[in-house]
């Protein structure tokens, strides 16, 4: 079975033996984050076979050279670098994410929940690779299927809980898991934080259903999101992470202790969304 990634504007991607077999063409063109990040000012599918073959070549994605470590950052607040901040700051017992070569996994490692997601996309499905796997547990991080790989965050967060864990966060891609983790969240008694991700061409009602099951949402290139989320506090103007709820504004602060650089904090009317700093087109 090959893996399969949603990169860069939504663009299939699948990898098997560590090769870019296949790369399909992007749903969004242009993003101002692969502007600042990498200088594409045109998402083509050459531009993603090059960025997929960089991250296959630098962090070893999808290979058994899979680098699993790591708290540098490339965005100050994306999904795992919260993660991470709550990790290491208490505010979060253990996370529920997806691995490449290894689906599922729950982890309070913040170095291994940042090594893991800190480059890793829609990640749609992966098989095991037993040294990702391996290199996972001994860092204190548990593969939910590891005879599979398969990516099942509701399980996941079912796990952590017989693990004893109760501050959970976990991040979810679609509107029905975010509904089957709060309904795990309210039978087991858990301090659920959700955070929904890769929801780039989401449509109105799953974009809603995240917007009423989530704490914290990444807006990708989701016109939708950015068009109902009525956030508390919203972190960067061209793709902006929305924290929804109380608890979702508290992660986002615990992040903001661990950010060096001067920050700006203001009050105003949300979301600020600049439209020459939106990915084209919004879908």
């Amino acid at each position: 079975m090959p893996h399969i990634m949603e990169m860069m504007g939504k663009a299939r991607v699948v990898v098997k033996d560590g090769k870019v077999i296949e790369v399909g063409a992007p749903e969004v063109e242009w993003c101002p984050l692969f502007v600042k990040l990498r200088g594409v000012e045109k998402m083509t599918p050459e531009e993603i076979r090059k960025n997929m073959e960089a991250r296959i070549r630098e962090f070893g994605m999808f290979t058994e050279k899979r680098k699993l470590e790591f708290e540098t950052t490339v965005v100050a607040f994306g999904a795992s670098e919260v993660m991470m901040s709550g990790l290491k700051n208490g505010f979060l017992d253990t996370t529920v994410t997806a691995c490449d070569g290894a689906g599922t996994v729950i982890s309070g490692n913040p170095a291994l929940v940042q090594g893991i997601g800190g480059r890793m996309s829609g990640l749609v499905e992966t098989e095991p690779i037993d040294v990702v796997i391996k290199g996972i547990e001994e860092r204190g991080g548990t593969v939910l299927f590891p005879s599979t790989a398969a990516i099942d965050p509701a399980g996941g967060v079912r796990k952590a809980a017989e693990l004893g864990h109760k501050k959970i966060a976990v991040t979810v891609a679609d509107a029905e898991t975010a509904r089957k983790v709060r309904e795990i969240e309210k039978e087991l008694g858990l301090d659920l934080l959700v955070i929904a991700v890769h929801v780039t061409g989401v449509s109105r009602e799953e974009a809603q259903g995240l917007l009423d099951n989530s704490d914290i949402v990444i807006s990708c290139a989701s016109k939708y999101i950015r068009e109902l989320a009525k956030p508390l506090v919203q972190v960067a103007a061209a793709i902006p992470l929305f924290a929804l709820t109380q608890k979702g504004k508290e992660l986002v602060t615990e992040r903001a202790k661990d950010i060096e650089s001067p920050i700006l904090i203001n009050t105003m009317e949300l979301p600020v969304l600049p439209e020459h700093k939106q990915p084209k087109e919004l879908i």
